[in-house]
């Protein structure tokens, strides 16, 4: 695996027989053929067509019908609230507004938790929706449950650091992997997703080595969120990346201001219509 702190070169890519350019839909295959050339994987949240649309023609790898659909959506304070009908209404949307893109969807909480017959029975109704593969949080507890759910034809996206899910457990939104015992811990939790077989690793709020470190030792890219730059990847809420809100994670860069652009046209659009200046002679219809 190439250095990942070194920039990727067209020769680079020429040589390991991977060009991104070309691939006109995303398949799993080509995560880990990004890992091997040493190209970054980019990743976004969707939840509608509309976002889909826009964010597939970026160029986007992945789009993750995310469980933070919860608070940037539906007004919830927390993933915990997010259902498998929310996650399956939502994936349906994406999968119809993406055509390059690899549409993979969060396991809600309550969704897997229970043993790899519900894991699987629910990850396949994602499939269904659209889900081209799930994700889900957790370390060698839910080991079984990944198992189950590959060994039956569906990828899946592991999810280790700080996981949302378990928001209760962990007292709240911390860095996870702080101090020797707990990378420790992380370490072999990632090694242990991976050879229940999972093709990807979420690496959320983890110290910049420890993630570096698990990049290393890992054959399945790490996708980093707050994770640092050794990661194979990054994702990022789309709305956070975007710029809609006031506040943003310290993790996260906004690339824009979409947010306050949409409130000034909003803004001006009332006061349009309060002046009687909107709908202008070019927007209506005469006999």
């Amino acid at each position: 695996m190439s250095d990942n702190s070194m920039p990727v070169t067209d020769q680079m890519l020429v040589g390991s027989g991977y060009d991104p350019a070309k691939i006109t839909k995303v398949r799993v295959k080509h995560f880990s053929e990004a890992k091997k050339a040493g190209m970054r994987i980019s990743a976004l949240t969707a939840y509608d067509a509309l976002t889909a649309r826009i964010l597939d023609e970026s160029g986007v790898d992945i789009l993750l019908v995310g469980d933070s659909i919860g608070m940037v959506a539906l007004g919830y304070d927390s993933t915990l609230q997010v259902t498998m009908q929310d996650i399956e209404h939502a994936v349906g949307a994406v999968k119809r507004g993406t055509t390059r893109a690899f549409v993979l969807a969060d396991m809600p909480f309550g969704s897997y938790e229970t043993g790899s017959e519900d894991a699987l029975r629910n990850a396949v109704r994602l499939v269904q929706a659209g889900a081209e593969g799930v994700k889900l949080e957790g370390g060698a507890r839910v080991a079984p449950q990944i198992k189950a759910i590959t060994e039956a034809g569906i990828p899946v996206c592991a999810h280790l650091g700080y996981t949302p899910q378990s928001i209760n457990a962990l007292s709240g939104p911390h860095v996870q992997g702080r101090g020797t015992e707990a990378a420790n811990r992380l370490i072999e939790d990632a090694k242990a997703v991976e050879k229940a077989g999972a093709f990807a690793l979420v690496l959320e709020m983890v110290p910049v080595d420890v993630s570096e470190k698990i990049t290393t030792k890992l054959s399945i890219p790490t996708i980093g969120i707050g994770a640092g730059p050794r990661c194979d990847g990054q994702i990022l809420v789309w709305s956070d990346m975007a710029g809609m809100t006031e506040w943003t994670p310290s993790f996260a860069q906004r690339f824009a201001e979409i947010g306050t652009a949409l409130s000034l046209s909003a803004t001006a659009y009332v006061e349009s219509v309060q002046l009687g200046r909107f709908p202008s002679s070019q927007h209506y219809f005469r006999r």
